[in-house]
């Protein structure tokens, strides 16, 4: 919760210059790789067997639903350590990623850094907006999940990552010059 404070007060005194269009576009991003990474958690939990219904079709997976309560510490300690190893190799991608857009998109370096945390924290709530979507879970903001593996697992209540993405994103818009593009 720290964060999005920390950059809020330094964004207030040094303005950030970020377009409406390339918050537009990092956003659309953020959105589609929000769909990505809720397809891999799908994939993994199936492959583990924590997804009822998975050999039907999404309409057996939503009737399970309700049944559904994913040990998330599962994930954690009894994911195969080939792909704990994938899963791991696979967040330090997203990262990469999310960062090479954000610099491509940035004038300065406090733009792109901005970009980079707009980018995660569109990404962050789109996460959970597919999930629910695809295969209606999480069933309320206090179910609890494993939000990182990275330095070590990182467990919590999927309310505290969309507080945090949306006091980031509050931050950036809040912070943006009245002269920037768009």
């Amino acid at each position: 919760v720290l964060i999005p404070i920390i950059l809020f007060i330094y964004w207030r005194k040094h303005k950030l210059s970020i377009s409406r269009e390339t918050l537009l576009l990092a956003g659309i991003f953020g959105i589609a790789f929000g769909l990505i990474e809720s397809s891999v958690v799908i994939y993994l939990r199936a492959s583990t067997g924590l997804l009822p219904g998975f050999e039907g079709t999404l309409i057996d997976i939503w009737r399970h639903a309700s049944d559904i309560s994913y040990n998330q510490q599962i994930l954690a300690t009894e994911l195969p350590i080939s792909l704990l190893t994938i899963e791991f190799i696979r967040e330090i991608g997203t990262a990469v990623m999310i960062i090479s857009v954000a610099f491509l998109a940035g004038k300065k370096l406090r733009e792109s850094v901005a970009i980079a945390f707009w980018i995660s924290a569109i990404w962050d709530i789109f996460y959970y907006v597919w999930l629910f979507i695809l295969v209606r879970w999480p069933q309320s903001l206090t179910t609890q999940d494993l939000f990182f593996l990275i330095p070590e697992p990182w467990f919590g209540q999927v309310w505290f990552p969309i507080l945090v993405s949306g006091l980031t994103m509050l931050g950036i818009v809040l912070n943006r010059t009245k002269y920037s593009k768009g």
